[in-house]
């Protein structure tokens, strides 16, 4: 507050150069950006920050003075950081971050303007495709899961809530036809959703019954109690979290023979059963909660493979895959969509459409169980 104070004089008298060149950008981070601006962020979004701020920014840029701060100094920096091994993509949000403070600065005048504007950033990496799971490759992880697993993942993959979203659920949010997504978890705590905005999710019936059954086996508890406790019965911490994606999700796909999977991607299994469903793109960005043109942009590819393709509601396509696994056992059907080997010899046909054999490699795959039967 006193060097707020002083700054506000100077600017009266018009004596701030002097005044305001000698702050570091380490003592202006410190002492004012993270008491005014990084308290209002989440405890997951802080973290992050002061993770990229310590590890590049701080120990290379913190000791200058902001006036010190020029394009060059920057660009300097980029380039020294990925010539070091620095990963594209925190390299890029550390960027984003020192822009940030550094506006913060020169809105309140410490500096005339941004520096970081003015530097070319370094070229993102390329965006892996997002690969859906197939209905029969997500029945086949629930059928290897314990109950509690399983319906988690009935979830994630038929409702497409990011794994916080589900982790936040209360069994009011379960309503007749629609989920109510209004609160996630992070780091143990329950609060807003990534983009702080609710939303309803379309409940689509085979997850409706999963749930139901997940309720009965749980005792029926009260409207206000999560979904998915953690072991105490209250949110899931972190720790819990990754635990369960390294061990229980792991063992899943490690029994079925799925290699690479995240529970991330069976969100994108959602996106394409609705987009099989003809369902437009604003439809399905507002069933998954972002913006329509970052839907096109990860689903364009999902839309151009199904653009010929006949509509088969998701429903019905759930509903394909756990008959399929009644009848033929969920290990041997989803080793048939794994095993290109097996498939083309009971059928070339569709062994030609399959490329590699693998179910997260082509969106037909969420639906060749019909054939493959």
């Amino acid at each position: 507050m006193a060097f707020e104070d002083e700054l506000r004089r100077r600017r009266r008298l018009g004596d701030v150069g002097a005044f305001a060149s000698s702050e570091t950008l380490n003592s202006y981070v410190s002492e004012t950006w993270a008491a005014t601006h990084a308290v209002t962020l989440s405890v997951r979004t802080a973290r992050r920050y002061a993770g990229l701020y310590d590890v590049h920014i701080g120990p290379h840029l913190g000791e200058l003075k902001l006036v010190e701060l020029t394009p060059e100094v920057i660009a300097r920096w980029q380039a020294d950081r990925v010539a070091g091994g620095a990963g594209r993509v925190a390299l890029l949000d550390a960027i984003m971050l020192l822009g940030a403070i550094l506006q913060r600065a020169a809105e309140s005048g410490r500096i005339s303007r941004n520096p970081a504007r003015l530097v070319r950033k370094v070229a993102r990496p390329p965006r892996r495709e997002v690969r859906p799971l197939a209905p029969v490759t997500v029945e086949g992880l629930r059928g290897v899961s314990a109950p509690r697993d399983a319906a988690l993942l009935s979830v994630l993959a038929y409702a497409g809530l990011r794994p916080q979203e589900a982790l936040g659920l209360c069994w009011a949010h379960v309503r007749e036809r629609t989920l109510l997504i209004e609160r996630a978890v992070s780091l143990g705590v329950i609060g807003e959703t990534k983009t702080r905005a609710h939303r309803t999710v379309r409940l689509l019936a085979p997850l409706r019954e999963d749930l139901l059954e997940w309720r009965l086996r749980s005792g029926r508890p009260r409207d206000t109690a999560l979904v998915f406790p953690g072991p105490q019965g209250g949110p899931w911490s972190k720790t819990t979290y990754d635990n369960w994606r390294k061990r229980a999700f792991a063992r899943a796909c490690k029994a079925i023979e799925l290699e690479g999977a995240r529970p991330y991607d069976l969100r994108h299994s959602f996106a394409s059963l609705l987009l099989h469903e003809g369902r437009s793109v604003t439809y399905v960005a507002r069933q998954l909660g972002h913006d329509a043109r970052l839907t096109l942009g990860t689903y364009g590819h999902v839309i151009d493979e199904l653009d010929d393709e006949p509509r088969v509601s998701a429903e019905g396509a759930i509903q394909a895959a756990r008959r399929a696994a009644c009848v033929s056992g969920v290990s041997s059907a989803v080793r048939l969509m794994h095993r290109d080997g097996a498939l083309n010899a009971r059928n070339p046909a569709v062994a030609g459409r399959l490329g590699d054999g693998r179910s997260r490699t082509r969106t037909w795959d969420l639906f060749l169980i019909r054939e493959a039967l």
